[in-house]
């Protein structure tokens, strides 16, 4: 078989095979979420489920720090990463969200909120360097970030924080939330120290990812006038038309079924509430 029948039949396959995909692009929406497998890519979301930020309650340090460096970022300067730490249902996603909406509002179309999954951390560097490209400026947001033990997905985070040979992307910042401050639990801090040859070195190369945010938001338990404040921001936001009195007494009885006090069960009993009483929340 000659050379130019060879070259004819390579030709024709090629133009029977399809055009490799091209890479994701963040247009056509403010929002986003990573899907790594089988094929990388970038889904739209047309809808942000979230809480308008004036509606967050009890949080207005926290609030005020995020949205100052969201802010700035939007506007073109220099900003942190940031991890958002502490107890549960404070608000701690819905802030980032709202804080989102905020720049975006102001600066309108000029951040891109990307959700990356947990399990999806190790194909960080992967999606770093599609954005990289990008013109838009983006928020990597991954809610809920904690490691566990034998857990080597921590390393992929930890060079993109340090930002490697290449450095950071200029146009990117990573947000993350978690239950814990250093990203690992108690007992897991432990055992890296009695089982590890070299225990304190160990430790230390994890503990230290939390360092790597320029940023750490604390988020605290919620106490009852912080309860009480947010119960009565969200009935006041839906016009939800109960004395003082009455919509305390309810919101405490509510918190105690619940077992506790924080910025979700408050969303949550005025969704009942606005459900009892045929209000729009």
């Amino acid at each position: 078989m000659d050379n130019a029948l060879l070259t004819r039949i390579a030709e024709a396959l090629e133009r029977l095979a399809p055009p490799p995909p091209a890479p994701p692009r963040v247009e056509g929406a403010d929002a986003f979420v990573w899907h790594a497998e089988p094929v990388a890519r970038l889904a739209p979301v047309a809808r942000v489920s979230r809480v308008e930020l004036g509606l967050l309650q009890g949080v207005e340090r926290q609030k005020g720090i995020l949205l100052e460096n969201t802010l700035r970022f939007a506007r073109g300067h220099a900003a942190n990463n940031v991890m958002l730490w502490g107890a549960r249902g404070m608000g701690k996603s819905s802030l980032i969200k709202a804080a989102h909406a905020a720049a975006n509002a102001e600066i309108p179309g000029s951040l891109a909120l990307i959700e990356i999954q947990r399990e999806d951390i190790r194909t960080l560097p992967e999606l770093l360097n599609i954005l990289r490209a990008q013109p838009r400026r983006c928020l990597v947001f991954c809610d809920d970030l904690s490691f566990e033990k034998e857990d080597a997905d921590y390393k992929a985070l930890k060079s993109v924080l340090d930002g490697g040979i290449e450095g950071r992307p200029v146009n990117v910042l990573f947000y993350a939330t978690s239950n814990r401050r250093h990203l690992m639990s108690r007992d897991m801090i432990e055992n890296e120290r009695s089982t590890a040859i070299h225990g304190q070195e160990a430790v230390e190369e994890k503990v230290s990812l939390s360092d790597r945010f320029g940023l750490w938001i604390g988020f605290h338990n919620c106490d009852q006038p912080t309860y009480f404040a947010m119960v009565e921001g969200y009935a006041a936001s839906f016009g939800i038309a109960l004395s003082p009195e009455e919509l305390r007494r309810q919101a405490n009885e509510w918190s105690v079924t619940r077992g506790g006090r924080s910025g979700r069960v408050a969303w949550q009993f005025i969704q009942d509430l606005g459900g009892r009483l045929g209000v729009a929340t």
